[in-house]
């Protein structure tokens, strides 16, 4: 018994070493590491809140497919009927200092508009909390992240990330993420803007298994300055199913579904 909980010690200690001797970047790229497949599939149930309580509802069906360490990602809104077909796509690229390739599709103009690097950064997408920028993934080190501390969020034992971004672009200074330590998924992010002053959090709940990978099932953005606010609802999720690449083009997005 003794021997047995000597080596329990030496186990313990040498798990806390190695929890030590992870930095901020080193928990970010377990983040960005987590296994999600090579295609994606969702749908989506957004319900945007303004200050006084009014809500507004959409429906919308997401497809993703990764290219190497790129992305491509085509989104259609499905309801309600004034926004029905407007589509979203974008072209993400892991390199550092290229900027993303957006197109929106509004069926209403019949148009497609570019959204450029710049307007990524600062324009929100379709009257929701999120940037442009939100909808896609970063490369980490266009960030420089330092940890924190550990603590507690949401009942979780969670990393605590200091993210600040080498882009003075981006319309925050500072993001602080809570990533847990059993899986790596980030349960919460606090945006900061450039005065330094809270700007957004981002709660993320409902993290599950599906098909073997780790799932966010509810997101809810809030802009704390205005008091508006976006909740986002995942249901249908697949991974690894049959997407043909030739979808994810601007003919296609003007086609729609």
């Amino acid at each position: 018994m003794k021997k047995l909980f000597l080596l329990a010690a030496v186990l313990l200690a040498a798990y806390s070493v190695d929890a030590q001797t992870l930095s901020g970047r080193d928990i970010v790229k377990k983040v960005k590491d987590n296994p999600d497949g090579n295609t994606r599939y969702a749908k989506m149930d957004l319900v945007l809140e303004k200050a006084n309580g009014s809500k507004r509802e959409r429906k919308v069906e997401s497809w993703a497919m990764d290219i190497g360490e790129d992305t491509k990602t085509m989104m259609f809104f499905t309801y309600p009927g004034d926004v029905k077909g407007t589509g979203f796509l974008t072209w993400n690229y892991d390199e550092i200092g290229k900027d993303d390739d957006k197109w929106l599709y509004m069926p209403a103009l019949k148009k497609t508009r570019r959204i450029s690097g710049s307007s990524s950064k600062t324009d929100y997408f379709m009257g929701t909390d999120f940037t442009y920028d939100d909808m896609g993934d970063r490369n980490i080190d266009e960030d420089d992240h330092k940890l924190l501390r550990e603590e507690k969020c949401n009942g979780f034992d969670c990393y605590v990330v200091e993210s600040v971004p080498k882009d003075k672009r981006e319309i925050y200074s500072k993001r602080i993420s809570w990533i847990r330590k059993d899986c790596f998924m980030g349960v919460k992010v606090e945006y900061y803007d450039k005065l330094g002053a809270l700007h957004r959090v981002l709660n993320i709940s409902d993290i599950k298994q599906v098909q073997g990978f780790w799932t966010r099932g509810k997101m809810v953005m809030e802009n704390v300055q205005t008091k508006h606010k976006t909740v986002i609802t995942f249901s249908d999720m697949k991974y690894d199913l049959k997407i043909d690449s030739e979808m994810f083009n601007v003919a296609k997005l003007e086609k729609g579904l």
